[in-house]
């Protein structure tokens, strides 16, 4: 509010201008291709190397070797020199995640599968003909004795029997068909039958919520009465129970939980022989076990145990540990509460706008697992803490590692081919078991994958990495893309133009097809020392290139070359497959591929900084096109907070008052020569206005890298005059 001003007088105030609200946090990469296990087609961030092999793995075996994947080599390469990396695995066509069932200790027998619950009540000698009317009742309806006829009535609630019958056995029969025709009992699922004097009751569907709808486990409402029909004060019956209903068949009763693992793919299958110490042969550091380690049947509670899958019973290798959970979904440790029960399932597979949808009620807490409750015991304490009836602790877990070893099974890899080929050995149909073949599923999931990144409100990345995926080869792949990047406007994608053994001719034309500047290709391939595996391995150009970029943000700033001796030398690189003359280097360039070149002292360098653009200006440079992309990140993600504001003067200076501290940081870093912020009246009329729009002019001149240095030398004689 401002002050009120009566008298004369020298009145200050303070605007404070320096303030930025918090706009972009760090914004780091995105790779792209198979990994070794983690869920198919889920964006997943990580912060360092350990993490990914953690949650992607790194080695593994595939026939009878050992391979890396070309996305483990590039995570590794980029995040020596970053803290952020967004990993989308991807698998080909009906892929699934490993399960595992886990046992009870209850008797089949008592169970049954997908059985009627049932009752009886036995008509004693001597209880029929005698006195007043008297009555029973039956889920609700009322059964009266009239002692007189051969003949029942049916009036809704109340069931008049009328009979002249001396012995049980008429009297039983006549309940049978009382029971029978009444529609009322009809609406309760009962149905009866007669032996003698016993009376049998049973439910006509199975289940146990069938049969007058009792609240316990078994299903079962009470037949009560105080039917005395000879009365001497005696009823025959006070009380009976339909019992024993249950709507899951045996096999599903008799395992009340199953886990199901949270990544992907057949090297999550654990199952199979069992050796010595309880070890089995197809577990592995990348698959898992698992473990009852106690039950309380006083409480309904058990502790489950994640083990690692190639440990033994002797030294275990416990990965989580998940005390006193339970299947009561009433319970505060519900095991789906405790654990997590959600995952994410690609919808739209194969269309333009393919997305991720939520399922399941309660976040994972699990790294490894997902929990889905087969059989719930639900309110397992009654009002006064007992177990509400024996069959709830025996459908509990029983202790041990469950049938198998506790082992999981029915992961698959879907389409993925094996052998897989690597490195040098990449083709179209076989890119480390992935077809890319335009309509086969590996393509498929390539541009599923992203499209799922085009999501810019969700995903944020600046720069792109496919490792394996080559031009020349999987074009469809590529083009997508480049499309991803220039529709969202903040990412940069780093190509591969052709396979190992390629000529300079065939990456200049691979190059030549492309125009873009949010784009850039590199070659030669390289060769690297795989520690993994113990051996040196040929990868494609982007591999080690997205480590250089990595090292350029770190040691400057986006808007510097990513080239040169100074930030581009590959120091992880043995050796380039080629040694690129300076014609080479020349024929390459023109063409706007980046060379990787070859020095005797100071090794293997990126030796050039071009887009894929064909006209020459500004954004025909790689830094140019990362600077604006840092500009443009940062500026809208700051202006997001102005959207619904008033759309008048006090907007346009918060804006300002933004976007020029960060434009002279940016100027004073060497990214801009000079700069120009314009909103205000001039750009802002009242028709822009009142269509509700804010509109800004930024104006920047970009610093120019020297790439070309020319150096005259001139030489004098002797005596001459050098100018000043």
């Amino acid at each position: 509010m401002a002050e009120k001003i009566i008298s004369p007088g020298v009145f200050t105030s303070e605007i404070d201008q320096t303030f930025l609200p918090s706009a972009i946090a760090d914004i780091g990469a995105v790779v792209i291709g198979p990994t070794v296990k983690d869920p198919a087609l889920v964006p997943t961030v990580v912060s360092s190397y350990s993490e990914y092999q953690a949650r992607f793995g790194d080695a593994f075996v595939s026939g009878s070797n050992y391979y890396q994947y070309l996305t483990s080599h590039t995570a590794k390469e980029y995040l020596k020199n970053a803290d952020k990396l967004t990993v989308v695995r991807v698998l080909a066509g009906g892929y699934s995640g490993a399960s595992a069932t886990i046992s009870s200790s209850i008797n089949p027998a008592v169970v049954g599968g997908g059985v009627k619950a049932t009752g009886s009540f036995t008509i004693a000698a001597g209880e029929y003909g005698e006195g007043s009317p008297e009555s029973m009742s039956i889920g609700g309806v009322n059964f009266i004795y009239t002692g007189s006829g051969a003949s029942y009535t049916n009036s809704s609630t109340n069931i008049y029997v009328v009979s002249s019958s001396a012995t049980p056995t008429l009297l039983a029969g006549q309940f049978r068909d009382v029971i029978n025709n009444s529609s009322s009992l009809h609406s309760l699922s009962i149905t009866a039958s007669s032996a003698a004097a016993l009376v049998g009751l049973s439910s006509s569907k199975a289940g146990r919520m069938h049969g007058l709808d009792g609240p316990s486990l078994f299903g079962g409402s009470t037949i009560s009465g105080t039917l005395d029909l000879d009365g001497d004060g005696t009823a025959f019956t006070s009380q009976t129970q339909l019992q024993g209903g249950e709507e899951y068949n045996s096999a599903v009763f008799l395992e009340p939980l199953k886990l199901h693992t949270l990544a992907d793919g057949d090297i999550l299958n654990s199952v199979g022989p069992i050796g010595t110490n309880s070890i089995l042969v197809s577990g592995s550091r990348n698959n898992l076990r698992f473990e009852i380690g106690s039950v309380n049947t006083s409480k309904g509670t058990f502790t489950l145990l994640v083990r690692q899958g190639n440990d033994s019973n002797k030294r275990k290798q416990i990965l989580e540990t998940w005390n006193n959970v339970s299947l009561d979904p009433n319970s505060n440790n519900y095991i789906s509460k405790m654990v997590g029960d959600s995952y994410l399932s690609i919808q739209g597979s194969g269309t333009a706008d393919p997305y991720l949808k939520s399922n399941g009620s309660y976040p994972n807490k699990s790294k490894y697992v997902r929990v889905e409750p087969l059989k719930f015991t639900d309110d397992y304490l009654d009002e006064n803490g007992a177990v509400r009836t024996p069959a709830y602790s025996a459908s509990l877990p029983t202790v041990g590692s469950g049938s198998s070893g506790g082992s999981f099974s029915g992961g698959s890899d879907g389409d993925v081919q094996h052998g897989k080929n690597f490195n040098e050995n990449i083709t179209l149909a076989n890119t480390q078991g992935l077809n890319l073949t335009t309509g086969q599923s590996g393509e498929t999931s390539y541009l599923d994958a992203l499209s799922l990144l085009n999501n810019q409100d969700e995903y944020d990345f600046n720069l792109l990495m496919l490792p394996g995926v080559l031009d020349d080869t999987h074009n469809s792949v590529i083009s997508k893309a480049i499309d991803v990047c220039e529709d969202r406007g903040d990412c940069f994608v780093l190509i591969d133009p052709v396979g190992h053994g390629s000529s300079i001719s065939a990456a200049k034309t691979e190059a030549e097809t492309r125009d873009s500047n949010y784009a850039a290709v590199y070659w030669p391939w390289v060769q690297i020392s795989d520690n993994q595996l113990g051996k040196s391995v040929w990868v494609p150009p982007s591999v080690v290139v997205s480590g250089m970029y990595a090292f350029n943000d770190k040691v400057s700033h986006p808007w510097f070359a990513p080239a040169g001796l100074g930030r581009g030398t590959l120091d992880t690189v043995i050796q380039a497959e080629r040694k690129l003359t300076h014609s080479n280097r020349d024929t390459l360039y023109d063409s706007n591929v980046n060379p990787i070149a070859t020095f005797p002292v100071q090794g293997v360098t990126v030796w050039g900084q071009k887009t894929l653009q064909k006209k020459a200006s500004a954004l025909d440079r790689v830094n140019v096109r990362r600077l604006l992309i840092k500009l443009k990140k940062f500026i809208a993600s700051s202006s997001r907070f102005l959207v619904f504001e008033q759309n008048n003067a006090s907007t346009r200076r918060r804006f300002m008052n933004i976007v020029n501290p960060f434009l002279e940081q940016v100027q004073s870093n060497s990214g801009l020569t000079a700069f120009r912020v314009v909103m205000d009246e001039t750009n802002n009329t009242p028709d822009v206005v009142d269509r509700n729009v804010l509109y800004g002019q930024i104006f920047v001149q970009p610093t120019r890298t020297a790439e070309f240095i020319v150096l005259d030398f001139t030489v004098q004689p002797t005596g001459a005059t050098f100018p000043e």
